[in-house]
């Protein structure tokens, strides 16, 4: 097994394939941070580094209220949020606390996410990206599929499936995780995903299997290449990293486009954690 220090790659990969990719799931499980000391460090993160590689900070719709204080009057950017209700939430607190936040000083909203129900499209547009989280088993297939239907350039729908485990979620293994790939990109859908996504490379972290962030962005690469589930499979199961670099460096900056436009974004307690590795992997340009 190469260690990540034994990796690093001889040059950074794409820009492109790491732009704005890591959403701010601060105040998420497993993080759980307050939201004041959320919001603080989200700015610090959009004035490090590493800004490019961060997106909006994820907000539950039962915290809209909270958040307009902590973003009114601030000397800054607006902040750039996406409400979330998970699964189960109703949607009308969803609708509201976009509503809410719309019309707060020093916020932008910038996406919604939601779980997905047959009566979705019941509820008003947002008017930006509406991400659905799908179920698993045999609902998935026909929610995907429901979800492309009314997909567009002018309406940007994705699906949302969850990789890390929960007490009610258990965690989704690499055929499992295959054939969500694989149904999306048959499905001509973008995807976001959520959850467990700390670390560059598929393993065993804090005595819970994770998936590798490389991993994913390898299968997504040759699920567009038409592979099948059983060909994705030891993709999202590879534990090297000496593996992993080469494949992710080979992509040329059509690739990496053609890979984002899929996988656009995933929600991450700690933005840090991947980019960290990333880093460590040569993958990224550091500057100040």
């Amino acid at each position: 097994m190469t260690r990540l220090s034994d990796a690093a790659a001889p040059r950074p990969a794409e820009p492109g394939l790491f732009a704005g990719l890591v959403d701010d799931a601060a105040v998420f499980p497993p993080g759980n941070a307050p939201l004041d000391e959320a919001v603080r460090m989200h700015r610090v993160h959009r004035t490090s580094w590493y800004a490019g590689l961060v997106g909006p900070l994820l907000v539950p719709a039962s915290a809209a209220g909270d958040l307009v204080p902590l973003a009114a009057g601030a000397d800054a950017d607006p902040l750039r949020v996406a409400v979330i209700g998970r699964p189960g939430t109703p949607v009308e607190q969803v609708v509201d606390a976009v509503a809410r936040l719309r019309s707060a000083d020093g916020v932008e909203v910038v996406g919604v996410e939601r779980g997905w129900e047959p009566s979705w499209r019941e509820a008003p547009d947002p008017g930006v990206p509406l991400t659905l989280e799908v179920p698993r088993g045999d609902a998935q297939v026909e929610a995907v599929a429901d979800i492309a239907a009314d997909a567009s350039d002018n309406r940007p729908l994705q699906a949302k499936f969850r990789t890390g485990a929960t007490d009610t979620w258990a965690w989704p293994d690499e055929r499992e995780l295959a054939a969500f790939v694989r149904t999306a990109v048959d499905q001509d859908l973008g995807f976001k995903l959520t959850g467990g996504l700390h670390h560059a490379v598929r393993g065993s972290h804090d005595g819970q299997e994770q998936h590798g962030l490389l991993n994913v962005l390898v299968a997504v690469r040759w699920a567009l290449n038409g592979d099948d589930v059983d060909e994705l499979v030891p993709l999202l199961s590879e534990r090297d990293p000496g593996v992993l670099v080469p494949h992710v460096t080979r992509m040329s900056a059509a690739d990496a486009a053609i890979v984002r436009a899929f996988f656009p974004a995933y929600g991450c307690c700690g933005v840090t954690d991947p980019i960290t590795e990333l880093a460590a992997l040569g993958l990224l340009e550091e500057h100040a």
